[in-house]
């Protein structure tokens, strides 16, 4: 009995610190805040080196859109592969690998990829970070693409424990867990 009660409390510790996102909304809600107005309030506990992403000559936009083609994939912790479901940082390193760049496999190793822009000024293909589920854990646990940004508002593709791979706004859940939005793509 006391084994079955560690493999489940072992297996509780990695869902909830795992990648995640678990508020359940519909399938591509509306943001509820304007871009300017959000800034991260987090602050990054974890010392994470730097990762330059050679993202080579595919566009953003090519990327993105193939990663639109995944909507609806289901969730599947630890997965990065797509015949049983992705967690948020297997959606990101399948749909990079589809174009063979290489990125870091865990949410936490994009803490520094890129260059940090404010998510006012996000484009198609940046990369948006946020904490697990645990806002003032000060470590990056759930990561998706933007998708666009309309004067502000910012949507985003991602891979969620309620809904898998799913498009979402900037709202109540995810704006107190925003940590920085990265970009590694070129802007021409």
């Amino acid at each position: 009995m006391r084994i079955i009660s560690f493999f489940a409390l072992i297996g509780l510790v990695a869902f909830a610190t795992g990648c995640s996102s678990s508020r359940k909304s519909s399938s591509a809600p509306a943001p509820t805040a304007n871009a300017k107005d959000i800034r991260s309030s987090v602050v990054i506990k974890k010392k994470v080196p730097a990762v330059n992403i050679q993202t080579k000559n595919i566009s953003a936009n090519e990327l993105v859109k193939f990663a639109e083609t995944l909507l609806g994939v289901k969730y599947k912790y630890g997965s990065s592969d797509k015949k049983y479901g992705f967690d948020c940082s297997g959606f990101i390193t399948y749909v990079f690998n589809r174009f063979d760049i290489k990125v870091p496999r865990i949410s936490a190793d994009f803490t520094n990829a890129g260059q940090e822009v404010l998510l006012k000024d996000s484009k198609r293909g940046d990369l948006i970070l946020f904490t697990g589920t645990d806002e003032k854990s000060g470590v990056v646990g759930h990561m998706g693409i933007i998708t666009e940004n309309k004067n502000g508002w910012v949507e985003f593709i991602h891979a969620s424990t309620s809904r898998g791979v799913m498009l979402s706004g900037m709202n109540s859940y995810f704006i107190p867990r925003y940590v920085k939005t990265n970009r590694i793509f070129r802007v021409l």
